[in-house]
């Protein structure tokens, strides 16, 4: 009897029942691991495991050293900044993400912020709770999103989709900085491009941050970026929590010298109400705190479900993976990858 294919899922705390499902019915042999897991235990479960499917959790070179097996790495997610690509490529291991499925539900994840502490939505919910009626006066004066001036750093295709619903869908001025969208893409989104993200930041109301993390956008926002803010500005993060230096976050937060933040993601998740260097974020009545589910509805899950399924069928098969990102830390591999026809016409 040939024995079955031994597929790994980490970060089974993100219930993928679809996902889990698929894989099963394709004759994988699943196992799901905690958030948590060792680098230890990783590494022992990989040894044997034809194929890896990851979400948070660190895929280490030790880890990628490891699989003698493995026919790819598959997050089942955006974000890849916690897989050692170049250990993967140096072992000729694919590894393919899924870009799209998202794209439109994290922007209204990140709106949703915004509108929320424009008027103040989560201190008056918990004020009404707490003293059954408030009246009009000046702690629960709210702002229009109307006339402000929205900053967008990162213009891709979620900052692009935030950009219409706070544009067009809300007549605010949106600004953008991304040095690899050029002033044309930006145009035609309706955004004004910035090239100095420090004279773009000291112009807007709010900022909003939708650029992938790597090697030149950790610590984008640091002090002295978030100086540069007005002080009755706000910040927004739905990508990845290392694009701000969060203890300056925490400073500046706590002094006022920014007026508030909508926080999805950090660099240390779980966040703690104790021993979190972001712990201090609880107790502020100018912070909108989520657990990293801008993401997380039942149309997205839906198309997560999907692509994940059919990369892993394309694993499967033994045919080349389809990379569906722009990413050149993906679109670069030379093993066991294919792109779209309009991104091999334009390398």
């Amino acid at each position: 009897m040939t024995a079955k294919l031994k597929a790994i899922r980490t970060d089974k705390e993100l219930e993928c029942p679809q996902i889990d499902e698929g894989l099963r019915t394709m004759g994988y042999d699943l196992h799901l691991l905690p958030d948590n897991v060792s680098e230890d235990q990783l590494v022992t479960e990989i040894a044997d495991a034809d194929l890896l499917l990851m979400c948070y959790t660190p895929i280490t070179a030790r880890v990628i050293n490891a699989a003698t097996r493995l026919k790819a790495i598959v997050k089942y997610g955006v974000g890849i900044d916690a897989i050692d690509i170049e250990a993967a490529k140096a072992r000729k291991i694919p590894v393919v993400n899924i870009p799209e499925y998202a794209e439109e539900t994290v922007a209204e994840g990140a709106f949703c912020l915004m509108i929320a502490l424009a008027k103040k939505l989560t201190a008056i919910d918990r004020a009404m709770k707490a003293e059954g009626w408030l009246w009009p006066t000046s702690p629960w004066l709210g702002l229009d999103i109307a006339g402000k001036i929205v900053g967008l750093v990162g213009c891709g295709k979620i900052g692009r989709s935030m950009a219409r619903m706070a544009g067009a869908g809300f007549r605010a001025k949106i600004l953008g900085y991304d040095p690899h969208v050029d002033q044309v893409a930006m145009q035609n989104a309706d955004i004004e491009k910035h090239d100095d993200l420090h004279s773009m930041l000291s112009h807007c109301d709010f900022v909003s941050i939708h650029c992938v993390l790597n090697g030149s956008t950790h610590h984008l926002i640091g002090a002295t970026e978030l100086a540069a803010m007005k002080p009755t500005a706000f910040l927004i993060n739905v990508s990845r929590g290392a694009i701000v230096d969060e203890t300056a976050l925490v400073e500046a937060l706590g002094n006022k010298s920014i007026a508030g933040a909508g926080l999805d993601v950090f660099s240390s998740e779980p966040l703690s109400r104790t021993r979190h260097p972001m712990s201090a974020l609880y107790a502020m009545d100018n912070v909108i705190l989520m657990p990293h589910l801008t993401f997380y509805t039942h149309e997205a899950m839906q198309r997560l479900a999907r692509d994940t399924l059919a990369r892993c069928a394309e694993i499967m098969s033994g045919n080349p993976v389809l990379i569906k990102s722009d990413d050149p830390r993906l679109t670069t591999q030379k093993s066991g990858v294919v792109l779209p026809p309009e991104q091999r016409n334009n390398r």
